[in-house]
């Protein structure tokens, strides 16, 4: 197949507005049509930006990230489901930074206004205002949106191009389009006439699709059931390509060393790497150094070789100067205040008042693929092979760093071994563009090492939290929140497009102001830290990660101070009814408030993403340790495309929210990150692990996001179980501070 970069411009049939049950085709201005990216080979024709048919048979184009969230599965089911493709015929590759790929439900996450339980308008406001993603040609995987963003745009783009290619047989035929139906990648006439895609498609690439109706769900063939994914086969026999597995001719191995305190360099001394038999280059790269070589190896002992100083670090010494700083951020003026109900400042009579102060710390996004990409200057241009999860971002900033216009930058998205917004980050494709350009002609890989890594990470921001709540007759009357940390949002939108919007930060405080309880007084406030210098950037589930233990910790502590049982605490207080669902459902699943003798159990519920969460967790005292037993999860997508991939997602986030709440810290000294590898930045092994049983509910009224929602229920619901064994309350991250856990 030709390269997908090199696919000419045709005008793209993009896509769709869901009108009266039916579907304007290509209905959309900042909906108009963007450009079609693709430029097929001889033989190949581009249906749309989408869908690609060569004699081969159909491939589909899916331009969200692959990092082992299914995304590739799902994506290519809405297209398949309303093309009438064979699910085993089908392929699937990644798009190009292209502008047509854009991420049409980032910006609609971003309105203000409650989200859940939106109103009909509302939803549709959203809709409108997710094509400013196009403007800001926003190719996105992040923020849990990729079905979201492809749930109706994608079953439309699989329906334009079935009645294409119906037309197109219409016309050889000579036999009404109505009369025409599809099946297994064919068109069949009436008489049984049997024309495959393959053979119609040179010809409906000239046809304007009809006006037609997407299939009622009860007509689903592929989604609503788990397939076979995609990416497996590949994963399981070791032909997937993951950025580190390119191998373009003349391949050479960079090794990186940056800055450990995010500063320049005072000396440097590469001599002795220099004179090293298979070192081709030691790169000054400001802030740190590359050294390239025949191997990765070599490369690395070659780094180690050279004699450098460092600058101070522009942020404080020590995680305690740090968090005083985070602290001091209490007395500012909020930057939030983005729920306000009720009289918060006022104790009701006969009410009884509590209040908690919690911490989390700096945490690592330690995806088990280290950061890597491999890259080629030459006369004509760049070429570069990354995992990320921003192509168009990546170009920009690539070409940038190599001063060449973005049509010269050819950029190649690979599967990626764990991305969790750290590969939504730009500095390990630029870092590898500019070691490329001291070797002109020549692709160089540049691997960083795990400890460079871990070091060099945008971490999930540390946060406090100061909490003041009130109970009376049984039931919660006053949450009265405020958390203080640096903003992750203006970090990384500062870095991406070079400013960060003025308002209130939403990201920092979401998770804390608008979870579905009604509480008679509720307040939420966010206190941004100015100027921490400390890299911070999105984390699976993002501000939720730590506000959803903030919050669901501090519930729990009012329902004990009420004397009430903790579920039935927040099933009372729930003001709406997905919220409430997903809370019977773990209710039935566990037998709450049934439990073995010698266990604790704990209860967490988390919007996030559009996504209400509720987890039970079950603990047990061995031998004066703790393990982890069992936990039951549910939650409700509203539509649940794939229940497989659901399951895998938030089994997959619980996982990761239980590694941060556990044992995940990061801490610095002397301007220094103090961890470097998995040994002091450890995650869930295999033999913690729980058994865990999940249900899919689909109760809400819109299609939600799951790549994330099972994160932010695992801290609190953790830590209460262990209040619920242990007497002992622990308002800290991680758990290992206090807590023994078995292995």
């Amino acid at each position: 197949m030709a390269s997908i970069g090199k696919i000419a411009r045709r005008t793209f049939l993009f896509g769709t507005a869901a009108i009266a049950g039916g579907v304007a085709i290509g209905a959309w201005y900042v909906a108009r049509p963007a450009a079609n990216p693709l430029k097929p080979a001889e033989g190949e024709t581009a249906l749309n930006a989408f869908v690609l048919v060569d004699g081969d048979g159909v491939t589909l184009i899916a331009p969200r990230a692959e990092m082992g969230q299914g995304t590739h599965t799902t994506w290519a089911a809405l297209i398949a489901e309303e093309m009438d493709l064979a699910w085993e015929d089908v392929r699937v590759i990644h798009g190009p930074p292209a502008q047509a790929y854009y991420n049409s439900a980032m910006m609609a996450d971003a309105l203000p206004g409650k989200p859940y339980d939106k109103s009909a308008f509302a939803h549709k406001m959203g809709e409108v205002a997710g094509h400013l993603g196009k403007v800001f040609e926003m190719q996105v995987t992040g923020g849990s949106t990729a079905m979201k963003d492809g749930y109706d745009r994608m079953r439309a783009t699989g329906a334009a191009a079935r009645e294409m290619l119906k037309g197109a047989a219409a016309n050889r035929l000579g036999v009404d389009v109505a009369r025409l139906r599809t099946e297994n990648g064919a068109v069949i006439a009436p008489d049984g006439t049997t024309l495959a895609y393959t053979d119609l498609a040179a010809e409906a690439a000239g046809i304007e699709p009809r006006e037609v109706l997407l299939r009622e769900r009860s007509e689903w063939k592929l989604l609503g059931r788990p397939l076979p994914r995609i990416d497996m086969v590949g994963k399981s026999t070791g032909t997937a390509e993951y950025a580190m597995d390119v191998r373009p001719e003349g391949l050479k191995y960079a090794a990186l060393r940056m800055s450990p305190r995010r500063a320049g360099m005072t000396r440097m001394d590469a001599r002795d790497a220099e004179a090293m038999p298979g070192v081709e280059k030691v790169v000054d790269l400001g802030d740190g150094f590359a050294v390239i070589a025949s191997n990765t190896w070599l490369a690395m002992q070659a780094a180690d070789a050279v004699e450098v100083e460092w600058d101070p670090a522009p942020h404080a010494a020590t995680t305690e100067a740090i968090f005083d700083e985070i602290a001091a951020a209490f007395d500012l003026d909020p930057d939030s205040t983005l729920r306000d109900e009720g009289k918060p400042d006022s104790l009701p009579a006969g009410a009884t008042e509590l209040r908690a102060e919690y911490r989390v710390p700096f945490v690592a996004h330690a995806t088990m693929e280290p950061l890597n990409a491999t890259a080629r200057v030459t006369a004509e241009g760049v070429e570069l092979w990354s995992g990320n999860q921003l192509p168009t971002f990546v170009r920009r900033a690539c070409a940038e760093e190599a001063g060449i216009d973005e049509a010269r930058m050819t950029v190649h998205t690979t599967l990626m071994g764990g991305g969790f917004g750290r590969r939504g980050e730009l500095d390990f494709s630029v870092l590898a563009t500019r070691v490329a350009k001291a070797l002109p002609g020549v692709p160089v890989m540049t691997v960083w090492s795990r400890e460079e890594d871990m070091t060099h990470d945008f971490y999930r921001p540390g946060a406090l939290a100061r909490m003041r709540g009130a109970v009376k007759d049984g039931a919660p009357v006053l949450f009265d929140a405020a958390v203080a940390g640096p903003s992750t949002a203006r970090q990384a939108l500062n870095r991406w497009m070079g400013f960060a919007p003025g308002g209130p930060d939403q990201v920092h405080v979401e998770g804390l102001w608008n979870q579905p309880y009604k509480i008679p007084g509720y307040r939420a406030r966010g206190h941004v830290a100015p100027d921490l210098n400390v890299p911070v950037g999105f984390w699976r589930s993002v501000g939720n990660s730590y506000n959803g233990f903030f919050h669901e910790s501090f519930m729990d502590e009012m329902a004990h101070a009420a004397g009430a049982d903790p579920l039935e605490f927040r099933l009372a207080a729930a003001d709406w009814d997905p919220a409430r669902e997903v809370i019977e459902a773990v209710k039935e699943m566990s037998g709450w408030p049934d439990k073995p003798e010698g266990t604790g159990r704990g209860i967490a519920m988390c919007y996030s993403f559009g996504t209400p969460v509720a987890c039970v967790i079950e603990v047990a005292d061995e031998e004066g340790d703790i393990r982890i037993t069992r936990a039951w999860m549910a939650a409700d997508v509203g539509v649940a495309l794939d229940p497989g991939i659901i399951e895998q997602q938030l089994v997959g986030g619980l996982v990761y929210g239980l590694s941060a709440a556990m044992m995940e810290e990061i801490t610095f000294a002397d301007g220094m990150v103090e961890q470097m590898n998995f040994w002091d930045h450890d995650a869930l092994r295999l033999g913690q692990m729980p058994e865990v049983e999940v249900r899919v509910l689909e109760n809400g009224a819109h299609i939600s996001g799951i790549g994330e929602p099972g994160t932010p229920p695992a801290a609190p619901a953790l830590a209460n179980a262990i209040f619920d064994l242990t007497g002992e309350r622990h308002r800290e991250l991680p758990l290992n501070k206090v807590v023994s856990f078995a292995v």
